[in-house]
């Protein structure tokens, strides 16, 4: 059931009762006491109470902002809560907040809610309420936190704290600024944590680095207005960066961890707008935001009740992390931080706006992306960066909007690791892995390299480059034992009947081709040296379709040094023409690939690696 069904979606008035009609169906949901809330019995790998904490927390990043000019209902129910959970005399209690616990993170909102509506979650409280939540919070500033975007939960709720006057620890606060400082990279880009210590450039950057610092710098930048005038210029120079991971239609590229937050992809556009910061025409910034919230909610994402799912584009708990818990998805209600301003703000004013005119291809050597826009397809080429949160949301050689991306089935055998837009390897022709990280990397213009050592005496060199609407693939593998691979392209979405007539699948002389009602997507051989199949994957693996194929190569690799290589293409044009494939040449420094018109969009030599 989408709760939001009725909704167009374009007014301030519209997003203003979206806000509301996203967190009503938590509300039969909620404990006795208003502090917990749990929807399912699904849960996460830290205690339920922390779980709970996570459903009456979340919602407030959407319902603070919209407290500030717009009405809300149910304040009192958020006032019984907040009381009732910093109460160690209730049975409600949050309790202690230990290091890294799950509990300093839910603590941001209610700072933030502190800073911006003091009137509905401080003023209403007696002296003794006051103290209760003001002691349970400060447990944030003895505590330990894990040295990446987690710092600025520490400054969120001494911000809100500190603007309602009571106890905090400002010294610590910009101590903790300072820290997270460090992580930054230049041009706009930071890293979630010191650079090199599994600290991946995702999406954590946009809806968590720049946000916080955003709302720093509205709320405190009078008072710190160096750091302010910082946080707000490299918001700006990152927006001409971040513009590139989002399509016409509101999508933005699915990469990273954490994918099950959404719509919080639009938080970093938002969080523009309530500090300030004009880094595209006001239209513009409101275009992107509102699209991708408005794509997102016209998904199916919500439970049978209404609930926003664990999931990406439909509910399923494969693709999830391990902290995932049924009350995680509302970290998206960051999306509506623009509902904090007034109402003649001049994002409110402007008219949406497309996307500024960007190129076909860019570079993005901070984020190891060359992103790759072609008439119906939005892509990123990727070379890989080390994560603890799954192989395959990091590693793959290209992350599509309009196709997305699997994780590994139950058992990873042949077709079930997640080989789409990916290489994987395996000793013994049953268990297959793709890289868990990459040695080293290189990103120009027009090409990204990277090396993956899966086994001793085992190396793979291998060469991306875009040829619109393909892109090809070169590999360099050396190994001084059998090896056997398997190379996908794009995962192609099946739903519907299995009825022969609504699809077909190719996998005749050098080319693995598939075409479903829902598009096109197929992988050429470079020199025939591989078998073609179309592998059916395990249901509920993709990020975007339960039920997907993927058009595959795959041999097997005898001990020496063996090149080989592949162009892909990918239309959700199911009649698009498979013709003009990119043409490769071994010669005697490597391999040479030519794009259909001549250009030469790769050149691959030992040298070179």
């Amino acid at each position: 059931m989408n709760p939001i069904g009725d909704n167009p979606l374009r007014t301030r008035r519209d997003f203003e009762r979206a806000a509301t009609q996203l967190t009503e169906p938590l509300f039969q949901h909620f404990s006795p006491g208003k502090a917990r809330v749990r929807p399912t019995a699904t849960g996460a790998h830290f205690p339920d109470v922390s779980a709970e904490l996570e459903g009456f927390a979340r919602p407030l990043w959407g319902l603070v902002p919209l407290g500030v000019h717009g009405e809300f209902d149910h304040w009192p129910l958020f006032r019984t809560g907040l009381i009732n959970g910093t109460d160690p005399s209730h049975e409600e209690f949050w309790g202690e907040a230990d290091d890294h616990s799950q509990k300093l993170v839910e603590m941001a909102a209610i700072g933030v809610g502190l800073a911006l509506t003091p009137e509905q979650l401080w003023d209403p409280l007696s002296e003794t309420e006051r103290e209760q939540l003001v002691t349970w919070l400060n447990q944030i500033n003895d505590a330990e936190l894990y040295d990446c975007n987690w710092l600025f939960f520490r400054v969120m709720v001494n911000m809100g704290l500190r603007s309602v006057g009571a106890r905090h620890d400002w010294e610590r606060t910009q101590s903790t600024l300072d820290r997270l400082e460090t992580f930054y990279q230049g041009d706009g880009w930071y890293t979630d944590g010191p650079k090199g210590e599994q600290s991946p450039v995702d999406y954590y950057l946009p809806w968590a680095m720049h946000f916080y610092g955003l709302l720093y710098a509205a709320v405190a930048g009078e008072e710190d207005s160096a750091r302010a005038e910082r946080f707000r210029t490299r918001a700006e120079a990152f927006a001409t960066s971040h513009a590139h991971w989002f399509d016409e239609t509101g999508r933005a590229l699915p990469f990273g961890r954490s994918l099950t937050y959404r719509f919080a992809q639009a938080a970093f556009w938002g969080g523009l707008a309530f500090a300030g910061v004009e880094a595209f025409s006001w239209g513009t910034i409101r275009g992107l935001w509102a699209r991708n919230i408005r794509w997102w909610l016209n998904q199916p994402i919500f439970t049978d009740g209404g609930l926003l799912s664990v999931g990406y584009r439909y509910p399923t708990l494969k693709v999830s992390e391990t902290y995932n818990s049924p009350n995680s998805p509302y970290w998206a209600m960051k999306a509506f931080a623009p509902l904090a301003l007034d109402r003649d703000h001049p994002f409110w004013q402007a008219d949406e706006e497309p996307l500024p005119d960007l190129p076909d291809t860019a570079a993005q050597p901070e984020a190891g992306k060359l992103v790759c826009r072609g008439d119906d397809h939005l892509f990123a080429l990727s070379v890989g960066q080390e994560s603890v949160h799954g192989r395959e949301k990091y590693t793959k050689f290209a992350y599509s909007t309009e196709f997305g991306f699997s994780v590994a089935g139950r058992t990873p055998g042949a077709g079930q690791a997640g080989h789409d837009s990916a290489l994987a390897l395996s000793l013994d022709g049953e268990q297959y892995k793709i890289p868990a990280s990459v040695t080293t990397t290189e990103i120009t213009e027009t090409t990204l390299t990277a090396r993956w050592d899966p086994w001793e005496g085992v190396r793979v060199d291998t060469w991306l480059a875009p040829a619109l609407p393909w892109h090809v693939r070169v590999h360099r593998l050396r190994t001084d034992r059998p090896v056997y691979s398997e190379e996908g392209g794009f995962a192609l979405d099946k739903t519907g009947d299995d009825d022969e007539s609504r699809f077909t699948h190719d996998s005749r002389a050098s080319t693995a081709l598939a075409r479903y009602p829902n598009g096109l997507s197929g992988i050429a051989d470079a020199f025939g040296d591989r078998t073609p199949t179309v592998e059916t994957q395990e249901p509920n693996t993709n990020l975007n379709h339960s039920r997907t194929v993927v058009p595959t190569l795959r041999t097997s690799h005898e001990p020496g040094e063996h090149w080989f290589g592949a162009a892909v293409l990918a239309s959700p044009d199911r009649t698009v023409s498979w013709e003009q494939v990119p043409q490769f040449e071994r010669t005697d420094s490597g391999v040479v690939v030519e794009a259909h018109d001549g250009e030469t969009p790769l050149h691959c030599s030992p040298a070179e690696r």
